[in-house]
C-alpha cells in the first residue's frame, strides 16, 4: 500500500528544494527544524562561496584561514590553527604554502618550541583580507535584511540555547556507560533440497 505521506509546501521554488524536499508532516518537528537549518546554512555559504570566487578569486577555506589569523596577530601554531578551522594539518600546510606564494602569510620559527612554525599575517595579506571581509559582512547582513532585528535576536538566542542542550546531550552519551548490544535475531530456517 502506497505511503499517505505528502511533502510539506514550502514557498521556494521546486529547483531550490534540497534536504527538505523530502520532509513530510509526519516527520518528527526535531527533523524537520535540523533539515531547515541544515538547508539555510547550506544555501548562505554555497552562495558566499560564489561570491567570494567570483569577487576575489579566493575559496571559503582560505577565507576561513585568514580570518583565524587575523584573530590573532601574534599568530598561531599550524596545529593550533588546524584545530579552528577542524581541518587536517595538511590542508593547512597546503593553504600556507599557496598564501606565501602569494606575500599574504609569514611562516617563523615558534620562539617556544623550535621544531613548529608560527603563522601570520603579512602587512598586505592583513590589509587584503579586512578588504574582503567587510564585502563578505555586508554579503551576510543583506542575506538576513528580510528578518526584523528582534527576529535575528531571538534567533541568535534559540540557536544558542540549542547549541547548548546538543553539548549536554553530547556530553551525556560520553559519559554514560555503552548499552548492551542487542541480540541479532536468529537466522530463518533455510529450505533446501534434499
Amino acid at each position: 500500500m502506497p505511503s499517505s505521506r505528502t511533502p510539506m509546501k514550502l514557498a521556494l521554488p521546486e529547483h531550490d528544494l534540497g534536504l527538505e524536499a523530502s520532509v513530510t508532516e509526519d516527520d518528527h518537528q526535531s527533523l524537520r527544524l535540523w533539515l531547515r537549518m541544515l538547508s539555510c546554512t547550506n544555501q548562505v555559504q554555497t552562495e558566499i562561496r560564489r561570491r567570494l570566487r567570483t569577487e576575489f578569486g579566493i575559496s571559503l577555506a582560505r577565507f576561513d584561514y585568514l580570518a583565524q589569523l587575523h584573530r590573532y596577530p601574534d599568530g598561531l601554531s599550524m596545529s593550533a590553527l588546524s584545530a579552528y578551522l577542524m581541518v587536517t594539518g595538511g590542508n593547512v600546510t597546503g593553504l600556507t604554502q599557496e598564501l606565501e606564494k602569494e606575500g599574504w602569510v609569514i611562516r617563523e620559527v615558534d620562539p617556544t618550541d623550535r621544531r613548529s612554525y608560527r603563522l601570520r599575517l603579512t602587512p598586505e595579506g592583513r590589509t587584503s583580507f579586512e578588504q574582503i571581509a567587510a564585502v563578505h559582512e555586508a554579503w551576510v547582513v543583506s542575506m538576513f535584511a528580510g528578518m526584523r532585528s528582534p527576529e535575528r535576536l531571538t534567533l541568535t538566542d534559540l540557536l544558542g540555547q540549542l547549541r547548548l542542550h546538543a553539548a549536554q546531550a553530547a556530553d551525556a552519551l560520553t559519559t554514560e556507560p555503552a548499552p548492551a548490544p542487542a541480540a541479532a535475531p536468529a537466522p530463518k530456517a533455510r529450505r533446501g533440497k534434499r
